[in-house]
């Protein structure tokens, strides 16, 4: 199920191949005040898909790393250098765009990984609670 305008928006921008095979975004419904609920299951899937999304980032540095090397000015005039300075600095721009996006997927998934094992916990609790009572 895709959920709200977040869900319509991933799907707009990467479509269902980010989403995994059945194209949908994780998460129950029934989540108020800015949470969301999910089972254990659902929130192991989401940190994967979420891995496998900063990996794609990690190489994707890698291919713009090499992209540096590659800018040469194709002469010794001055707009043969002006050339080049524009493409350094749009690879420039490029890793740094690429930089916070990993810093950002690496920080989601810290949160979501925390959640999970503060979600195990609870439901571990839970379980010692209701079995204590029968």
């Amino acid at each position: 199920m895709i959920i709200g305008e977040a869900g319509q928006a991933v799907q707009a921008v990467w479509g269902g191949d980010i989403l995994g095979q059945s194209g949908h975004v994780y998460g129950g419904g029934g989540g108020g005040g800015g949470q969301f609920k999910m089972d254990p299951e659902e929130l192991a899937s989401v940190i994967g898909l979420w891995e496998d999304e900063l990996d794609k980032i990690v190489d994707d540095a890698r291919t713009i790393d090499g992209l540096m090397n590659l800018v040469l000015s194709p002469g010794e005039d001055p707009a043969s250098g002006s050339f080049a300075s524009a493409g350094g600095n749009s690879i420039a721009s490029l890793q740094a765009q690429n930089e916070s996006m990993r810093k950002y997927v690496q920080d989601y998934i810290k949160k979501l990984k925390e959640a999970q094992t503060k979600t195990v916990a609870t439901d571990q609790g839970m379980s010692e609670t209701f079995g204590q009572a029968t």
